[in-house]
């Protein structure tokens, strides 16, 4: 049975997978920090990683994502998921493929966990 951590990473893949942006940047904390890998430097707010998920999303299509070795550690307010992200996706046309270890941390937020940091890692094939 999942933790409840894991099934909000869950449905945070679930809204990407169905190119859903607004569904993604709702499970954000306003000050969510990321990494975007493509321009090599941090993002810092939700105003920022929210749009770069918007941008990301005109971008990219059929996105399938599979986590899966999902550990989740909870303390108070506080909560660490770290996994490993299978991700399909068309990106100009063409298919791509991403395995990576990814780690989240999240904080409770009026009842609800929000996502306080994405950090994903593609590593390369082996």
């Amino acid at each position: 049975m999942a933790g409840e951590l894991e099934t909000v990473v869950h449905e945070m893949f679930a809204a990407l997978d169905r190119n859903d942006a607004d569904g993604v940047i709702r499970m954000g904390a306003k000050d969510m920090q990321g990494i975007d890998e493509i321009s090599r430097h941090w993002m810092r707010g939700l105003d920022e990683v929210g749009g770069y998920i918007r941008h990301l999303l005109t971008m990219v299509n059929n996105i399938r994502s599979s986590v899966k070795d999902v550990h989740e550690t909870v303390i108070g307010d506080a909560g660490l998921v770290t996994c490993w992200l299978e991700q399909d996706y068309v990106l100009e046309g063409t298919w791509q493929h991403i395995s990576a270890p990814t780690t989240m941390l999240f904080r409770r937020e009026d009842g609800a966990w929000k996502i306080l940091l994405f950090h994903s890692l593609p590593l390369p094939a082996e």
